[in-house]
């Protein structure tokens, strides 16, 4: 696994998700399901067909609705929730976000109480991951798809 910052826009990891808390979960979770334009839906789907069935010691059972935009591991504080094709967010500017980079692709870091949220950065289509309260000190859930984003996805 690599890690490094980028100077300017990404801050050092050392705090890199300070609050924790509790996410709660069932096996029929739903998920809202992006709109992206048509070619980075084809890239979303592309991914999906890569991504892999364990992550993190979690096993992939999709949420609801069924989509290739959308795909889930685990459950309550072990979730993973990827959504694919998600707009560029205004917090994507903030130059005090915390950043990392594992296997290659960058990943801007949100601090959520139920767990973070990692939104990749320097490519399209952006993808978000929503983790669960386990993974809030811990970005090596990021390895998994490392080489599944660089594949599928466009440099910036």
């Amino acid at each position: 696994m690599t890690f490094s910052r980028r100077p300017l826009l990404i801050l050092p990891v050392a705090a890199l998700l300070a609050v924790a808390g509790c996410s709660s979960s069932d096996a029929t979770a739903k998920v809202a399901v992006p709109s992206p334009p048509a070619q980075e839906a084809r890239a979303c789907e592309a991914l999906d067909r890569l991504l892999p069935d364990t992550v993190a010691g979690q096993k992939r059972h999709d949420p609801t609705p069924d989509s290739p935009l959308t795909a889930r591991w685990g459950d309550g504080d072990a979730e993973i929730v990827l959504r694919c094709g998600i707009p560029r967010g205004d917090d994507m500017n903030d130059p005090k976000s915390n950043g990392v980079q594992v296997e290659g692709v960058w990943w801007v870091v949100f601090p959520r109480p139920e767990g973070p949220r990692f939104v990749s950065a320097y490519r399209e289509p952006y993808i978000e991951l929503l983790t669960g309260a386990r993974y809030a000190h811990d970005a090596s859930v990021l390895q998994a798809f490392g080489a599944p984003v660089i594949k599928t996805t466009k440099s910036l």
